[in-house]
């Protein structure tokens, strides 16, 4: 079952983040349609925003990652809240190519370079907007970058989606592990120690273990607390009354054309893939309360 396990270590050294998001990410990878290259690196990108997500601290704000690289896949966007919903849309879900030489998905290859921003909308004040250079454009290294430089926080961060035969994902997950003020030497080195032990994501969920057992694993030897357990669901917010307000956004002149011309309108939601239909009369309408 998808869950986002929230852990602090008692003694106040680092806290963690551990999930399986299996679920969340077929389904996204779904609506899609990704090829597996695509859907490794869509799926990382919503598994890491739906985790960062739970840190903001009202249900008005938003969490927004957007990757924008010069490789195949193009545009990756995530954007999660404090309750574990996200949603996203890749430019290029079709992007594909061939195996590392490792026999890994060359997801690096897929992003090429770029930038990865991350935006914090909150609420009725102006967003948190922060920016950086993509690392490896594996997603993991990247969003472990922006820890340290942005919050200087360091961060080991592991993502993995792995996909099927038949091209489903499998399973997907992954964790964080945030340092605080408290880590020692002993900590860093114990902390180094397990992670450099421990098998790939992917490859836990593989022999089923839950979210639970991969952070037992992952933090063998620490005492640490579960905070609070999340369930990530994929959620997309997207309705008539929203794209209404787009069409009207438009202006007097371009609905007057679409009228003219189409006499109709068909909008879709890039989340979600939802089509809204809007009639001749629908978009007279809309032209009444647009301006010019």
């Amino acid at each position: 079952m998808d869950k986002i396990l929230r852990i602090t270590e008692k003694s106040g050294a680092f806290r963690a983040f551990v999930a399986d998001t299996g679920s969340l990410v077929r389904y996204a990878v779904k609506i899609h349609g990704a090829a597996p290259t695509a859907a490794a690196a869509f799926g990382r990108t919503i598994t890491a925003a739906a985790i960062m997500g739970l840190d903001l601290k009202t249900k008005d704000e938003s969490l927004s990652l957007q990757i924008n690289g010069d490789g195949a896949v193009g545009g990756i966007v995530a954007v999660a809240d404090m309750q574990g919903r996200v949603r996203g849309y890749i430019e290029n879900p079709h992007a594909d190519l061939p195996l590392r030489a490792d026999n890994k998905l060359d997801v690096g290859g897929a992003v090429g370079n770029g930038h990865l921003t991350v935006v914090r909308s909150l609420g009725h004040n102006k967003p948190y907007v922060s920016r950086i250079e993509l690392q490896t454009g594996e997603i993991a290294e990247d969003i472990a970058y922006y820890f340290s430089v942005s919050q200087q926080t360091p961060s080991v961060v592991a993502l993995g989606v792995l996909v099927d035969v038949d091209y489903t994902v499998k399973n997907a997950g992954g964790y964080f592990i945030q340092l605080l003020p408290n880590a020692d030497e002993q900590v860093i080195s114990k902390l180094e120690a397990n992670v450099y032990t421990l098998e790939s994501v992917t490859d836990m969920l593989s022999r089923g273990l839950s979210a639970e057992q991969m952070a037992r694993e992952l933090l063998l030897g620490f005492d640490y607390t579960v905070l609070m357990e999340h369930i990530p669901q994929y959620c997309c917010n997207c309705s008539k009354t929203r794209m209404e307000r787009a069409l009207i956004s438009l202006g007097k002149k371009e609905l007057e054309a679409i009228i003219v011309e189409d006499g109709k309108a068909e909008l879709n939601c890039q989340f979600c893939k939802k089509s809204y239909l809007f009639d001749k009369d629908e978009l007279e309408k809309l032209l009444k309360e647009a301006t010019d």
